[in-house]
């Protein structure tokens, strides 16, 4: 699975369990109803917050956030809605989970199912709001982050 090359998100639940986490399991399900999934170890804090807060909101990172995507993967950082005080945050409008300021998108579910899927469980969420921001998207691929060059502008 080192080949191929994913996006980098930072899942994130409000409630009693708040909690922020990288991933690069997650991906569209469906158009029309709007759908996303996420998929999540069941030892990873973020998979009892999520159950918690019956929901989750989806930060996708640009290639200026490597930073952002890293603090999120340290698990000595501060627990609970302590360790949104050292990034740039703002409250879901849907769900209030903590999106992250300077993403490339943001995405808040409502947990629709929850599957088995060996040692982790597959979120699957109903969107229920949707914005985007702008910049190039961070990379992970072959164990390590990447940034992507814009494409070069191309004359009519």
């Amino acid at each position: 699975m080192a080949q191929f090359a994913t996006g980098i998100t930072v899942l994130t639940a409000n409630g009693e369990k708040a909690h922020g986490m990288t991933a690069n399991a997650f991906t569209s399900v469906s158009l029309e109803p709007p759908m996303v999934l996420c998929c999540v170890a069941h030892t990873a804090r973020m998979h009892d917050a999520i159950l918690g807060a019956k929901g989750f909101g989806v930060s996708v990172l640009s290639a200026e956030q490597e930073s952002v995507a890293r603090y999120f993967t340290n698990k000595s950082r501060p627990t609970g809605m302590a360790q949104f005080d050292g990034v740039d945050w703002f409250p879901g409008r849907c769900t209030g989970a903590p999106l992250l300021a300077g993403s490339l998108a943001w995405i808040e579910c409502e947990l629709a199912e929850v599957y088995a899927g060996g040692d982790h469980s597959i979120f699957l969420g109903d969107v229920v709001s949707a914005s985007r921001g702008a910049g190039e998207p961070l990379l992970f691929v072959e164990g390590g982050f990447h940034h992507v060059e814009p494409p070069e502008a191309r004359s009519a």
